[in-house]
């Protein structure tokens, strides 16, 4: 990726970028984009945006748990080593993870980042178990993470409005699994998270001045999947759902889907929002933005 970022002359990355330029944000969280160390592709990215006239000082990104290789049979089955038995699906480190560019500092050393988290200690986790139980194994759980990408509080100082907090995560699709629904349990306790996190049972809770943003990989009426949780947090009380009901994706299989979301938190006041129209040059997923101000 950083290679064809530096070449200029890819396809796709042209599109990212053009649509990023059209879209012209503040502060943008960028899902599936690949990790490296250094964050090398990521400046490669804001460079090329640079030369479009957006310019994006402040970039994030953290290790994700997206093809970090445990070592052990994670899927269940009966193999080690392959994309599915990463702490997160991926066929090596990194791919396919989450960013964060900013025309604002970044307070990196306040970052909470919660992809550590193991899977079991969240509280009422939904574990697959069949009828030999724990699936695919005791040893597995005991070191799951709950993250397949990762979950994110990321403080942004703003010039006007002081700090705020993206809360941002990619949740794995509630698919490609067998009877144990394991992808599906977990892509809903994923969701769920945001709900322990927001009743205080990770640590301290932004108060005001937030934005919860991300893949969630569900939709809140259609298709597979666990439902409960999304629905849940899309009634929250401190949060906003500004583009309710707007599908952000339309794949050949499923037809239009609402997965990706921005849910300012309450104190904010939502100027405008939109599903921009879709690229299919950058990304099977619409760009999705929201206005805001206090």
């Amino acid at each position: 990726m950083l290679r064809d970022i530096l070449k200029g002359d890819d396809p796709q990355l042209r599109a990212v970028v053009d649509l990023l330029n059209a879209a012209n944000a503040d502060i943008i969280t960028l899902q599936g984009i690949d990790y490296d160390l250094e964050n090398r592709a990521l400046r490669a990215l804001a460079d090329a945006l640079a030369e479009q006239g957006q310019v994006y000082p402040h970039v994030f990104a953290a290790p994700p748990n997206a093809g970090a290789q445990s070592g052990i049979d994670l899927d269940g089955d009966g193999t080690t080593n392959s994309a599915g038995d990463a702490q997160g699906y991926g066929r090596f480190f990194g791919a396919g993870s989450m960013a964060i560019l900013s025309r604002f500092p970044i307070e990196e050393s306040n970052v909470k980042d919660f992809s550590a988290l193991l899977w079991r200690d969240l509280p009422e986790a939904l574990l697959p178990r069949t009828e030999n139980g724990p699936f695919p194994s005791a040893q597995a759980q005991n070191i799951q993470r709950l993250s397949s990408n990762g979950h994110w509080v990321v403080p942004i100082a703003h010039p006007h409005f002081g700090l705020l907090h993206i809360l941002t995560f990619h949740a794995t699709p509630p698919v490609f699994d067998g009877p144990e629904d394991r992808n599906g349990r977990r892509n809903h306790d994923e969701i769920r998270f945001w709900q322990h996190f927001l009743a205080g049972h990770f640590g301290e809770v932004p108060q005001h001045s937030f934005v919860l943003t991300g893949d969630a990989n569900l939709d809140p009426y259609a298709r597979d999947g666990r439902r409960g949780a999304l629905n849940s947090l899309l009634q929250h009380p401190a949060l906003q759902d500004p583009l309710a009901g707007q599908p952000t994706v339309t794949w050949q299989q499923t037809g239009p889907l609402r997965v990706d979301y921005i849910l300012p938190s309450s104190d904010w006041r939502v100027i405008n929002a939109q599903v921009m129209p879709p690229n299919p040059g950058a990304s099977r997923h619409n760009l999705i933005w929201v206005d805001l101000t206090r």
